[in-house]
């Protein structure tokens, strides 16, 4: 099972302070996504997220976020 799944709301440390947003989608293979490679795959994979406040989207690995 993944540790995030779409829609999971998730808080995790920004420019500003802290970010809060929402899963896009779990990224399991090398791919480019928020106007960067990802390199990511099944056993390390990364998460797109979406900003609650700016709208903009990012990619983490999962250390990087927590729950909200």
């Amino acid at each position: 099972m993944s540790e995030f799944e779409r829609g999971d709301e998730v808080t995790w440390k920004s420019h500003g302070g802290q970010a809060q947003g929402t899963v896009e989608k779990e990224i399991t293979t090398e791919t480019e996504a928020a106007g960067r490679t990802v390199k990511a795959s099944k056993d390390e994979p990364q998460y797109l997220v979406k900003s609650d406040r700016s709208g903009g989207e990012a990619v983490h690995k999962p250390g990087a976020l927590h729950q909200a």
